[in-house]
């Protein structure tokens, strides 16, 4: 998995409990919903997941209620710290987190191996969604090619930089993002680093976004004071936000505030 630990499975797993949405509705996608038999409380795409039992978040999730689900494999983030006490009570885990586009693709690959698929199948999937992406980039009009963008994973704040999967779908859609690569894929900035930069366009969730104007020296900032502001809801970003299947829809959304905020 990705903290280098090998994990033996006898045959592929019948009953998983994912404990990160992007994992979640990634096994959705490859088309084994029906083997999740609990997710985490912020695995809610697709629809039919609400029905699935609970098991609290990622970072405090409820061990026995996993237990009591009797699972062959618990899929979770690397920086989970229930692996080592499940694994103490003899549940198989992997721990897998995306966090580029080449990390979507090797984990997809990977989910498609412990669910059985052949590789057609499961490469498919990764196809479909590159391709997805790259047919939205192509619809960009050239006016709108490296406006400089913000946008904000957090408050905090913490900001996508060029290095996260979704710095990358801004870079293929021909956006210029004023968090550098150096910086990490999400880091914690100074605000006042945002300011200097002074980007067109900023990216916020609704939970995020309010009281902008009272952010010291924001009120100068181009995109605040032209109102090329986009605004987020909950829905949309989980989208943006995780990087699995939905990927393409992500990226329609960032090309759909370029248009609504760009278009003279």
């Amino acid at each position: 998995d990705d903290n280098g630990k090998t994990v033996v499975l006898n045959k592929s797993p019948q009953r998983i409990v994912s404990i990160l949405p992007s994992l979640t509705e990634t096994i959705c996608a490859l088309g084994h919903c029906k083997k999740l038999v609990g997710v985490d409380r912020y695995s809610n795409w697709p629809a039919e997941l609400q029905k699935l039992p609970k098991v609290g978040g990622g970072l405090d999730p409820n061990i026995e209620a996993i237990v009591a689900l009797k699972p062959d494999l618990v899929l979770a983030a690397t920086s989970s710290k229930a692996a080592t006490r499940l694994e103490s009570l003899g549940i198989k885990v992997v721990l897998l987190e995306p966090k580029t586009f080449n990390d979507m693709q090797r984990v997809i690959n990977k989910l498609g191996i412990i669910l059985g698929m052949s590789e057609a199948q499961y490469s498919q999937i990764w196809q479909q969604i590159n391709a997805g992406v790259t047919q939205v980039a192509n619809q960009i009009p050239k006016s709108q090619h490296q406006t400089t963008v913000y946008f904000e994973v957090n408050r905090g704040p913490y900001a996508a930089g060029e290095s996260s999967f979704i710095g990358e779908t801004m870079t293929r859609l021909h956006l210029k993002n004023i968090i550098a690569a150096d910086l990490g894929p999400f880091p914690k900035i100074n605000p006042e680093l945002i300011v200097r930069a002074n980007p067109q366009i900023i990216m916020i969730g609704s939970g995020e976004a309010e009281n902008l104007l009272q952010r010291p020296g924001w009120a100068s900032i181009s995109a605040i004071k032209n109102k090329q502001v986009c605004v987020f809801s909950a829905a949309e970003g989980d989208i943006l936000v995780r990087p699995g299947p939905r990927m393409v829809e992500a990226a329609q959304l960032m090309a759909q505030c370029l248009d609504k905020k760009l278009k003279k």
